[in-house]
Parts: C-alpha cells; structure tokens; sequence
C-alpha cells in the first residue's frame, strides 16, 4: 500500500518546484497576492502540498506573509545584488572545489548533456539559455555532495535569477556566459579543484558586472 504521507510530500515537492520557478521567472511578479484557490487549479494539486511549499519558499524570503492581508510573492531588492554575489563568490568557489573532488562519473555526464543543449538553443531565446544556467549550476551544487551548502547556494541563486529575470531583455548577448560552463565542465573532468574555483568565480563576476550595467 502506498504510504499517504510520501504522497503528500511529493506532491508538496511537485508544489514547491512549480511555484518557485513561476516566482524566479517572475510569472508571479515582485508583490503579487498569492491566490491558493488559483495554485490549486493551475497546478492541479490540494491545498496542504501548496501551503507546504509556501511554508518552504517563506523560509527562503521568495514568498512573505502579511497579517491580515495574505501571502505575497517578496520584492527583489536591487539593493541586495552586491550582498548576494558576495556570499555566491566565495561559497560557489568553494562548492566548485568539493565538487571537482566529489562529482560522480553520472553526474560529469548529465553536465556534458546539459552544455551540449547550448548548440541547439538559439542567441534570442534568453530564458531557455537561462534555464541550461539554472540546470547546470543545481547540478554543481548537488555534485559537492554537501546539503548545507548545496541549499544555501539554491537560495541565493534564486534570489540572483530573479534579478536577472528581470533585466533579461536588456541584457547584452548571454551566450558567452553560458559557454562558460563548457570549460567549467572540462575542469570538472580534469579534478582541477583550483581552475574549477576561478572559472566559477570569473563567471559569477562577469554576469554580475553585466547586471549591474543595466539595472
């Protein structure tokens, strides 16, 4: 018999993936009133998974409760872009090194197999190179085989898509930033923990000088 606890859990997984990405996207914008009944038909899910996965996303400041208003999604902060991409500097660097160490031979070939999907998506379709940025960098952080640093780091790379969600269209060409991973990968293969660390840390650094310029 299928235990309806697990059930519940994956589903309140199923409901926390699906609304987050509809925050990082910003499908749900920056102050948006969270309408239950409207998750609950869109994602076709009840509502203990969806006030589970709200519970998870409040606890990573994507959704705040205000009393006697409801939920919202959060604001994005430009303020908070240098904060952020300190934190991201050092402990991606150092996720980056773990994982050159750690990473499993599985793992190296769904990398291979997410940098060989920038051929096939073209210059204009941003959000789809985005979303190979998004993939690839969860990726790392589950191959540093470490959970503490790997939910740190999904948190702050949350908080810095939904920055660049923003300013996407008036982004320059992301293409070069994306190919970066190609010799991220190279690096990972090779056990190079030290050229891992710079190619992670050069790549967060350009991508936040790019931000910065237009937002």
């Amino acid at each position: 018999m299928q235990d309806p606890r697990g059930t519940s859990v994956r589903l309140s997984d199923k409901a926390y993936d699906l609304i987050r990405h509809k925050i990082i996207t910003l499908e749900l914008p920056p102050l948006a009133p969270i309408d239950e009944q409207s998750l609950i038909e869109d994602l076709q899910v009840g509502r203990t998974p969806i006030r589970e996965a709200l519970q998870r996303l409040a606890a990573e400041d994507l959704v705040f409760f205000a009393p006697r208003r409801g939920m919202f999604v959060a604001d994005i902060s430009i303020t908070d872009l240098q904060k952020i991409f300190e934190v991201r500097l050092v402990l991606e660097g150092f996720c980056a090194r773990l994982a050159a160490q750690r990473i499993l031979p599985e793992q190296l070939c769904e990398m291979k197999a997410i940098t060989d999907e920038l051929q096939r998506v073209p210059d204009s379709d941003r959000r789809g190179l985005m979303h190979i940025d998004e993939r690839f960098h969860d990726l790392l952080y589950e191959a540093a085989d470490n959970e503490f640093v790997a939910d740190t780091l999904r948190r702050l790379h949350a908080l810095s898509f939904r920055l660049w969600h923003m300013a996407l269209d008036r982004l320059g060409a992301v293409r070069h930033a994306m190919e970066q991973h190609i010799e991220i990968t190279a690096a990972l293969e090779a056990r190079d923990e030290d050229r891992t660390e710079a190619l992670i840390r050069q790549h967060i650094l350009e991508f936040q000088q790019e931000l910065r310029t237009v937002l």
